[in-house]
Formats: structure tokens, C-alpha cells, sequence
């Protein structure tokens, strides 16, 4: 019953509820017969409806996350962390401003490899926006709460993109001698991040992180049909990702 009423609930929020409104406005335009309109609404209304289930943005997702498996062992010289998105002026432990839940992610998998292997961490990401916060600077204060000596972290904070992230970085891996990076990003993220980084002939050890969803099917459930905000944005990260990175390879930036 409870599932029921989850996916009745669905199309009362959105997305659900434009995409009913978008039907419903196909309907009434094919009576009016404006059938060319009311088939193009309603034709985008189906789009929209199947970009925004977990059946399909799932299986869209788990096919851009699996391009690369973190390693059971990983080895290398310095940990780069690419930076993900942060706030400017939100309250943290010890300090204003703090990293999205992407960036957290990301973070906290190099502070894990760090407590691991010892290395250097390498973190690259400056401040974006006006109103966004300075990645490196936010992640470096994170890290030292968790523990990391200053003596061990290493900033870049110009980059705004993530060919600058590749860019920057690989200047300072050159700087300071180091030839095994393991590149931690999220995994949605990684396939771009390791085609920008071999732009500048950097072979980076891949260690995706913040996985969206499963790498596995599971067993199928109605719910995965009912229309999702979450879905629609895993949608929409998944054609930004592909199309990003056509781009960069088509163009090199």
C-alpha cells in the first residue's frame, strides 16, 4: 500500500505533475484539432516522462559509472582530488563555507586513501561563481579537521573548469616530481576527468567515488516507473556528462 501511494504521489509533484499537464494539453489541442501541436506535446511529454524514471536514468547512469572500478590496491605518489562545488558562507566546525555532497564524497574517499597509503594530497578546484566557495581552500580546512598535516596538502586554486582542473594540475605534478597520481573524482565524472588529464600526457589512476547508483540491476519494481525529480537530474548529469565530453574530445577543451 505504502508503494502505492508513493507512486500516486509522483504525479502530483514534479515532474509528474507537467507531465500530466502536458497531456492533458495534447488532449485538448487534438480535439481542437491542432493535431500537428498536440502530437509534438505529446511526444515531448513521453520524453519527458522517460528521462525521469529510475528504469531509465538508472540504466543510463550505471553505464557511465562503470567505466572505471576503483582499484583493490591502489598505488601512486600523491592523491588529486577534483574539486566538486561549495558554498561560501554556510556554517562548518570550524570555518564558513562548505563542500556539496559531491565534493564531501570525493574528499572523504581521499582522506580514507591518504590514511592508506600516506601520500601527499593534491587538492585542484578554485572559486567558480561569485557566490560559490573556494574548493581547494574549503577542502584543505576539511581535510586538516580529519586530521591530514598541512605538510601533506597541496592546493591549486585558479581552476574553474575541469580542463583547468587537468591543466593546472598537471603543472604542478611537473613542479613537484611527482609521475603516479591517483585521480579521485565522482564516478559519473571520472570518464571526462581521465580524457582531460591524458590531454596533457598525465596517465592518472582512475579512483571513482560517489557512486548515484547501483552497479548492478536489481529486481525490477513498479516504482522504478513513477516519474522522479532525482531521476530526471541523473538524466540530465549523465547527457551533460556525454556531451562535455564529446566536446573535449572533438575539440581538446
Amino acid at each position: 500500500m505504502i508503494y502505492f501511494l508513493k507512486f500516486g504521489a509522483a504525479f502530483v509533484m514534479p515532474p509528474g505533475i507537467f507531465i500530466l499537464f502536458f497531456l492533458w494539453c495534447s488532449y485538448k489541442l487534438f480535439g481542437r484539432r491542432e493535431r500537428g501541436i498536440a502530437a509534438t506535446l505529446f511526444v515531448a511529454s513521453i520524453v519527458l516522462y522517460v528521462i525521469s524514471t529510475p528504469l531509465a536514468s538508472s540504466a543510463w547512469m550505471r553505464n557511465l559509472e562503470s567505466a572505471y572500478l576503483p582499484p583493490k590496491n591502489p598505488t601512486g605518489d600523491v592523491i588529486v582530488v577534483l574539486g566538486g562545488g561549495a558554498t561560501q558562507d554556510t556554517p562548518d566546525l570550524d570555518g564558513a563555507g562548505g563542500l556539496t555532497d559531491g565534493a564531501t564524497s570525493r574528499l572523504l574517499t581521499a582522506a580514507r586513501l591518504y590514511y592508506r597509503l600516506r601520500i601527499p594530497v593534491l587538492l585542484t578546484g578554485g572559486q567558480v561563481f561569485e557566490d560559490s566557495g573556494a574548493e581547494a581552500l574549503i577542502a584543505r580546512r576539511a581535510l586538516i579537521g580529519l586530521g591530514v598535516p598541512e605538510s601533506d596538502i597541496l592546493t591549486e586554486t585558479e581552476s574553474r573548469t575541469t580542463g583547468q582542473n587537468a591543466m593546472y594540475t598537471a603543472a604542478m605534478l611537473k613542479e613537484h616530481g611527482f609521475s603516479r597520481p591517483i585521480l579521485v573524482t565522482s564516478a559519473f565524472h571520472m570518464n571526462r576527468s581521465v580524457l582531460n588529464f591524458e590531454k596533457y600526457d598525465i596517465d592518472v589512476l582512475p579512483y571513482p567515488t560517489g557512486y548515484r547508483v547501483n552497479l548492478k540491476p536489481r529486481a525490477f519494481h513498479y516504482m522504478w516507473l513513477a516519474p522522479q525529480a532525482a531521476a530526471l537530474d541523473n538524466s540530465v548529469c549523465v547527457f551533460q556528462e556525454e556531451l562535455r565530453y564529446f566536446v573535449t574530445k572533438m575539440t581538446g577543451f
